[in-house]
């Protein structure tokens, strides 16, 4: 048989190995994250707070407990975390939020939180409903609007035609 046919034969039975390995260990993982989700609803409760602070740090940074830090794994703990501070009765605590509702925390305003342990899972604004923020617009967005012809207009311009 010819070397090209025999190498190519080869790299197509790997292929099929390693995607059928990624496809068993995917299914386990999504079970675990399913069981996760169901512990954390269990366990949901909603609290009223004040929004201090929120940032984007890494986890031995963020001032969360030492049982936290030791309990994440190796490769999680240099990634950086949404971390909210927030003064939760008397208490000033250090919560983790949900990466999708991070930009919908306002700073310096009192919401109404859902929150699993140290999780903030969802935002409500108390007093009305909260500002959601200004999406900056993609660079194929701005490429597109320029090639078309169409003038942007500013950001404040936009808002003020809004308030009216």
């Amino acid at each position: 048989m010819n070397k090209f046919l025999i190498v190519l034969l080869v790299i197509l039975v790997i292929l099929v190995v390693v995607l059928a390995v990624l496809y068993f260990v995917g299914r386990r993982l999504q079970k675990k994250q399913a069981a996760q989700e169901e512990q954390m609803e269990a366990a949901k409760q909603t609290i009223s707070m004040l929004i201090i602070d929120k940032k984007l740090m890494p986890i031995k940074q963020s001032g969360l407990p030492q049982v936290v830090i030791d309990q994440t794994p190796k490769l999680m703990r240099r990634s950086k975390l949404p971390i909210v501070k927030a003064k939760v009765g008397p208490k000033i605590m250090t919560l983790v939020a949900d990466s999708k509702i991070f930009d919908l925390i306002p700073v310096k305003k009192e919401v109404r939180a859902v929150v699993s342990g140290i999780y903030i899972m969802d935002v409500k604004g108390i007093r009305g409903p909260l500002d959601t923020p200004v999406k900056k617009k993609k660079l194929r967005d701005r490429l597109k609007a320029k090639i078309s012809g169409k003038k942007e207009e500013p950001l404040e311009d936009k808002k003020s035609k809004k308030k009216k």
